[in-house]
């Protein structure tokens, strides 16, 4: 199988071809006429043959070249063309990543509003519950969970994650009152083997608790809240994401939220920071996240001792002290 020439002399003919100017060619091509000239006849070594011409100061293509020259400057013209369309699709269609329980509670109630907002960008949603990799994958944006330290990607803070232990008015009239964390504590929890309901009784100041005892376990806060919402006992929740429950009285907050210790990111690769329909997803979802009653919790900057400061909507961090006298 015969091997083509260099591609970079073929790329420098091309261009001398089309201009019939070694000094234009090489303006256009960014490099020393020296350097077009050196690549010419590099080309020529190559295939034995004379390309151009020399006269009077010019240079002409010879006749062996004429042919050459169409056939070479149609072949980068259909490379300019595939180039183009997909920078062309690239900018016109914008992956989204998230995991599975903030794109089923927050993200895909709200997603549709910046596709609105922006008519000629396609947006895809995808949603796995694993981290991705960029490339493979083939993800523009993702949503993650996380201290925001991931090498190689740029990741903006999107809202800090919060929890508190929220039931049913049903439950609650039944099996209730839940007023300090010793009755929430003795009512039914649901996923009570979960790693963020010691954590949560430790910020609240409860750290003598017996072992959990058997229930069922859910993988995921939609269904665990959704649970809740039926009735059959206390879940522990991103009350930003279960906000119009409560403000609908389908679920009640028993306690003021807490700050997890982790966050959600905005998070792409570094180098497509500043990608147009990158920047313009990245500053949408910052926006939202700053709209409504939760807004000035969640966007706070996470500190390491928000761990355990008691956070109620609209009003930042709130010390415990009044829920517990």
């Amino acid at each position: 199988m015969s091997s083509l020439p260099s591609l970079a002399a073929i790329r420098v003919f091309e261009a001398a071809a089309r201009l019939e100017n070694f000094s234009r060619a090489a303006e256009e091509l960014g490099m020393s006429q020296a350097a077009v000239s050196y690549q010419i006849r590099t080309l020529e070594q190559a295939l034995g043959v004379s390309l151009f011409r020399r006269e009077k100061g010019r240079v002409m293509l010879s006749a062996e070249a004429a042919d050459l020259s169409v056939q070479t400057s149609a072949a980068f013209a259909t490379l300019r063309d595939a180039f183009d369309r997909l920078r062309d699709e690239d900018a016109s269609q914008l992956t989204v990543n998230s995991f599975s329980s903030f794109a089923n509670l927050w993200l895909g109630g709200r997603i549709g509003g910046f596709q609105l907002s922006h008519p000629d960008l396609a947006v895809r949603l995808t949603v796995e519950d694993r981290i991705n990799d960029f490339a493979r994958d083939d993800i523009d944006v993702a949503v993650r969970g996380g201290l925001g330290d991931w090498p190689g990607l740029h990741a903006q803070l999107l809202m800090r994650s919060l929890f508190a232990p929220m039931a049913s008015p049903a439950y609650v009239a039944d099996h209730g009152p839940f007023d300090t964390p010793e009755q929430i504590a003795a009512g039914r929890l649901l996923s009570p083997q979960d790693r963020w309901w010691a954590t949560w009784f430790a910020a609240v100041g409860l750290t003598a608790l017996p072992p959990p005892a058997p229930g069922i376990r859910f993988d995921s806060q939609s269904v665990e809240g959704s649970a809740a919402l039926a009735g059959q006992g206390i879940a522990l929740l991103n009350p930003v994401y279960w906000d119009e429950a409560v403000r609908e009285g389908r679920l009640v907050q028993l306690f003021p939220a807490t700050y997890s210790g982790s966050s959600l990111w905005v998070v792409c690769r570094e180098h497509q920071r500043n990608q147009a329909k990158i920047k313009a997803f990245r500053d949408w979802a910052v926006a939202e996240a700053e709209r409504g009653p939760w807004g000035e919790a969640v966007r706070a900057a996470p500190q390491l001792d928000d761990l355990h400061a008691s956070i109620l909507p609209g009003s930042g961090r709130s010390p415990l002290a009044s829920k517990l006298a």
